[in-house]
């Protein structure tokens, strides 16, 4: 029978890395890679019905870009793209994908009180616009919608708006860059308000009116975030919050 001693001492193996969470620099230099495979998976439709084109000019590029398929296939296939990039970058934290981006729902009395301060915030933001006279929606979207209705492609248009949007752009904002900033200096604030500018700065395609209403809305999802640790929570109101300026776009372009 082998007897152990202090000349052969037992083989042990080193105890593995603790988790830890990306801090300010990770959690930017990781951002940038995230929206890289938003952008990346937007862009492969881009330019497959740019190679369908027999001699694509800038004026084709144009027509390509505004149209109904165009978007709303793009924004549909930029959700695999994010959770293809959001994965690699949470791997190597030990922390599991589902814990890291805080998707886990919360009761349905905070969905309630996400529901009626998303309701209080349109609002207000309806009763501004009808002081400074402003459309109650935005032009770009408008035409967007008319552009799907034409060709056929409204259906998928609303899921893009309303699903893939929302869980891509939730994930990637509230989910990531929150989980990361709120941990260092900036604190929950400060995360809140820098996670809530990036947001908005991806909807550059609007105007500054309704870039101000989409800033406001980032900082209810990202206190709403904060306060029930749920990005469930923000992706269930921001499709909500879509499908209620759909259907009022909609609603207005009919009148037209």
């Amino acid at each position: 029978m082998d007897v152990l001693s202090s000349e052969n001492p037992p083989l042990t193996t080193a105890p593995p890395p603790p988790p830890r969470v990306w801090k300010f620099w990770g959690t930017t230099l990781w951002g940038l890679f995230v929206f890289g495979g938003l952008f990346l998976g937007q862009l492969a439709v881009v330019i497959y019905f740019m190679l369908k084109r027999e001699a694509p000019d800038v004026a084709s590029a144009i027509q390509v870009l505004g149209g109904g398929w165009t978007i709303a296939l793009s924004v549909t296939t930029g959700l695999p793209g994010a959770l293809l990039a959001l994965w690699i970058a949470i791997r190597p934290t030990r922390i599991s994908f589902a814990d890291y981006l805080a998707l886990r729902w919360t009761s349905w009395k905070n969905f309630a009180i996400g529901v009626a301060a998303l309701a209080l915030l349109a609002g207000v933001w309806e009763l501004v616009s009808r002081v400074v006279g402003r459309e109650s929606s935005p032009g770009f979207m408008g035409e967007v919608l008319k552009s799907a209705q034409a060709e056929g492609a409204l259906w998928l248009l609303v899921i893009a708006f309303c699903i893939a949007a929302p869980v891509s752009e939730e994930l990637f904002a509230r989910g990531f860059l929150y989980r990361g900033w709120s941990e260092t200096a900036l604190r929950p604030g400060g995360a809140i308000l820098l996670s809530s500018l990036v947001w908005t700065v991806l909807h550059l395609q609007y105007d500054w009116f309704f870039l101000s209403e989409v800033f406001s809305i980032g900082l209810v999802f990202g206190y709403l975030r904060y306060r029930f640790d749920s990005t469930w929570l923000t992706i269930v109101l921001h499709g909500l919050n879509n499908l209620a300026a759909t259907l009022q776009t909609l609603w207005l372009t009919g009148q037209s």
